[in-house]
């Protein structure tokens, strides 16, 4: 039986993400504060689809970049984020593979870890 490369095999969706939803609160100086909020836990397929290159602080930044398969059932956006365990992958991008609606693709970067200290 020959497979979608859009659209995985339901075995194939085995791996346990937490969407993350920004919060944002006024900082009192005119900016915000932002941290993230657990939601729902989401189960998809990844898959590595190469490398993205980030300025940040006058040197370019070389991160890892995915493409995570979900099945279409909540609204995602950029401002959102996915966690897998200790693993952070920020969403740039989200997208319908076909016309059907069943799937969501994201295009996501993977965050340097955050310093537990």
């Amino acid at each position: 039986m020959a497979t979608n490369p859009h659209h995985p095999p339901l075995g194939a969706r085995r791996r346990r993400f937490v969407l993350e939803r920004p919060l944002e609160q006024p900082d009192g100086f005119g900016g915000v504060l932002r941290r993230y909020v657990a939601g729902p836990v989401l189960w998809g397929a990844i898959t590595p689809s190469g490398l993205a290159d980030r300025p940040e602080g006058g040197r370019t930044d070389t991160l890892p970049a995915y493409r995570v398969t979900l099945r279409a059932r909540i609204a995602l956006d950029p401002t959102m984020r996915l966690a897998a365990g200790p693993r952070r992958f920020a969403i740039r991008a989200v997208s319908e593979p076909d016309a059907k609606g069943r799937d969501l693709i994201c295009h996501v970067e993977e965050l340097a870890r955050e310093s537990a200290s």
